[in-house]
């Protein structure tokens, strides 16, 4: 029915038209004049729903008819604690029955676990409504330190976490290029994993941005060094104490996983422009044998190097 992978983004009554529009931007727009990488479309109320601004917005297709998409995406709403559409909830459990990958962004999260797609998984919505989810819903393990969960059911933190989970769909779908592509055009940052932790904290974003900045450009142009801890406190200016502290508070993991995580993701990139043997590519990503590429590599993505070829190369 069509031609390219279909998302169908739901509209309901309180919806926000900034996730709304993260989702149709970086999923639909026709990036380099070329096609979209997806069909997007809007499905809810044909007559129109009152977003939490004020606006409306129409969707051209009712909610029924996003059976038939393969991605369905429920954006944030204001309306996330109240009580929600039985008919809405049916529809997202035969979606998933039916082999329709089911997203969300923010606090639409409350509305898949009314569903109980998310009973047994773990998932997040935005820090503030954190502890409010994992209350509500004591079957799901709710992490509240991270900007994306994909536990098959792909959940995202709050508002500007929602380009990094569409830049995550497109990675799992097309690849680290051209997420990468897509990442440029929307000057944004290619690749925050999902782990990284959300920004809670009352700091300009601007401080929080500079440092990691710094460093990710350090480590990015030194993979095959030696990058110790002592290494990267001299280039970000503290001490390794400091640094440490920094990784937990604001990036959700040791500076050494996040090491491994800048290796990884530019062993994706040779991975997928390039048909150097997989020694090479681990040599040339800072990691001592092709077993540790692996191993790391497996533990990050999911699947192995080879594998990883074969679906994504250019």
């Amino acid at each position: 029915m069509y031609s390219r992978h279909h998302v169908a983004i739901l509209t309901l009554p309180g919806s926000t038209l900034f996730e709304t529009g993260i989702a149709l931007q970086a999923l639909g727009f026709p990036w380099d004049g070329g096609d979209p990488l997806y069909d997007t479309a809007l499905y809810g109320p044909t007559e129109g729903v009152q977003l939490n601004d004020g606006a409306s917005l129409t969707a051209l297709r009712p909610v029924t008819q996003a059976m038939d998409a393969d991605t369905i995406i429920v954006p944030a709403t204001t309306g996330f604690d109240g009580p929600h559409s039985e008919d809405l909830l049916d529809l997202l459990c035969d979606a998933q029955d039916a082999g329709v990958r089911i997203v969300s962004i923010c606090t639409g999260a409350f509305i898949l676990a009314a569903a109980g797609l998310l009973d047994g998984r773990t998932a997040t919505t935005h820090w503030r409504h954190c502890e409010l989810l994992a209350h509500r819903y004591p079957k799901v393990t709710v992490r509240g330190n991270c900007l994306y969960v994909d536990d098959e059911v792909i959940t995202g933190a709050g508002s500007a976490a929602g380009i990094d989970l569409c830049l995550h769909l497109i990675r799992k779908d097309y690849g680290s290029t051209t997420a990468n592509a897509v990442a440029r055009n929307l000057v944004v940052s290619a690749h925050r994993p999902g782990g990284q932790a959300q920004f809670t904290r009352h700091q300009p974003l601007l401080r929080e941005a500079s440092w990691i900045s710094q460093l990710t450009t350090h480590v990015d142009d030194n993979l095959t060094a030696d990058l110790q801890l002592h290494d990267l406190a001299a280039v970000a200016g503290v001490s390794p104490r400091t640094l440490t502290r920094r990784f937990a508070e604001e990036v959700g993991e040791s500076p050494a996983k996040w090491v491994v995580q800048r290796r990884v993701e530019h062993a994706r990139t040779l991975l997928e422009t390039t048909t150097l043997p997989i020694g090479v590519v681990a040599a040339r990503c800072g990691f001592n044998s092709p077993l540790t590429l692996r191993i790391s590599f497996r533990s990050i993505v999911g699947i192995n190097p080879k594998d990883y070829r074969a679906t994504f190369a250019t």
